[in-house]
């Protein structure tokens, strides 16, 4: 039914219209459907070929690179003859044909000149580009100098070392700020260049590139934007300074100095030591020079059948009476734990590090207290176990009778001869360690080291 009423259509315009009109176009069909091919009339308007043939020679004529093609229409058949330049010379030749009323097909029989005669016009395309290429150095130029002028301008700022230095905390965070500034303007001189020559799309590829190769990087780069974080970081807070005894999770050591890469420390054994910066940052630091009273501990165990609280006050006054234990905080002493043979308890007792050394001290004390306990009639028993012999078995050495009953043979501890007062022992501090250290910053220290003694400490 539909084809019917177009085709009642197309009749009621054929009768009003003029005769050579183009016929309507078909309706769009459903979703899914192909067009229906255009119709073509069924009678031959007079003339309607040379009119065709002269309004495309009368185009081509006017289109230089066209010129050269020749047109025969018959019956609505366009045939195209000729030579052109290029494949697109050909395409449009003979797209212009096809868009000429009457015309039924188009045959392309143009054919594409290699000659160089022929494809002189490329030539004189490349000497154009060329030609404009030349006009257009002045104005590149001007571009190029105003991006090396800004460039230059942010490498000047840059360089204000001495200003950079006042303003920010430390070396490491004013040549941080100073690559920051050149970055900037070394990026802003080439946007306003690029801008200059109209050739700011192609630098939003450029950014959005550098975006994702950036964000790669960062990711494969991890470990180190990481550490140089925490380079920054640790010399902004500065939880310890310059020859500073300190123990770094499970390293010990006297800091020589803090890197933009490492921390360097000088162990107890006189070895150099480096730790990367990140581990450092989330490291548990303990800073043993902060506070320059500190704490000993030892323990010693006595006889389970003697008296612990005798035996605590009488350490104790034996530590009041060592010259380097200080008497604020004063020493105590506590009852640690019940042992199968001893008591053991524990000796505390507080120096001036400034004024003797931890170890020394200790080592110190530990005698004393020890030899106090044992003057006093104080045992310090060694571990006691106890064998359970079964009593069928024969037993074949002296005594054997005795134990077989049960009973508990008495050892006769022989007399400990009386020991003299300890001599009075050196217990100042240990310098050898913070001695090289500070030979070693005195010879080599340089603008790389981030620790500055003027700052607070964390």
């Amino acid at each position: 039914m539909r084809k019917i009423w177009q085709a009642v259509a197309m009749c009621l315009l054929m009768l009003t219209g003029p005769a050579y009109a183009i016929l309507p176009a078909a309706p769009e069909t459903e979703a899914g459907e192909p067009a229906p091919a255009q119709l073509i009339e069924p009678e031959i308007v007079p003339g309607e070929d040379e009119r065709i043939a002269k309004r495309l020679r009368g185009i081509y004529g006017v289109l230089d690179h066209l010129s050269a093609v020749t047109v025969e229409v018959e019956q609505g058949v366009v045939t195209l003859n000729g030579a052109l330049a290029s494949q697109a010379d050909i395409d449009e030749a003979e797209g212009l044909a096809d868009q000429i009323d009457g015309v039924v097909t188009v045959q392309n029989k143009i054919e594409r000149d290699v000659s160089i005669g022929e494809n002189l016009g490329a030539l004189g395309s490349l000497s154009e580009r060329f030609t404009d290429f030349v006009k257009f150095l002045p104005l590149l130029g001007a571009a190029f100098l105003v991006a090396l002028l800004i460039s230059l301008l942010g490498y000047a700022i840059a360089g204000l070392r001495g200003f950079w230095r006042r303003i920010s905390p430390n070396v490491f965070l004013a040549e941080l700020i100073a690559s920051a500034i050149r970055f900037v303007f070394v990026i802003g001189g080439a946007v306003i260049a690029l801008d200059m020559i109209g050739a700011g799309a192609l630098l939003g590829a450029v950014l959005g590139g550098a975006g994702v190769i950036g964000i790669a990087l960062g990711f494969a780069m991890r470990e180190t934007i990481e550490n140089y974080v925490a380079s920054l970081m640790l010399s902004l807070r500065q939880p310890f300074q310059a020859n500073d005894h300190v123990l770094i999770d499970d390293l010990e050591g006297r800091i020589i100095r803090l890197t933009s890469r490492a921390t360097v420390m000088m162990t107890m054994d006189g070895n150099h030591l480096r730790v990367p910066n990140s581990t450092v940052f989330k490291a548990v630091i303990t800073n043993f020079t902060r506070n320059p009273q500190r704490r000993f501990d030892f323990e010693l165990g006595v006889d389970a059948e003697d008296d612990p609280t005798a035996a605590r006050c009488l350490g104790v006054s034996v530590l009041k009476e060592l010259p380097f234990v200080l008497d604020n905080p004063e020493p105590s002493a506590r009852i640690e734990q019940v042992g199968d043979s001893n008591i053991v308890i524990r000796y505390l007792g507080w120096i001036d590090q400034q004024q003797a050394d931890i170890y020394k001290a200790r080592s110190r004390a530990i005698h004393a207290v020890k030899d106090a306990l044992e003057n006093n009639g104080f045992a310090l028993p060694e571990p006691i176990y106890r064998l359970r012999f079964d009593s069928a078995a024969p037993l074949n050495f002296e005594g054997a009778a005795t134990m077989t009953t049960g009973e508990k043979p008495k050892v006769e501890r022989p007399d400990k001869p009386v020991r003299p007062p300890l001599p009075d022992e050196d217990v100042s501090p240990v310098t050898e360690i913070s001695e090289m250290v500070r030979a070693e910053r005195a010879a080599d220290l340089g603008d790389d080291d981030l620790l500055d003694s003027e700052r607070p400490i964390e």
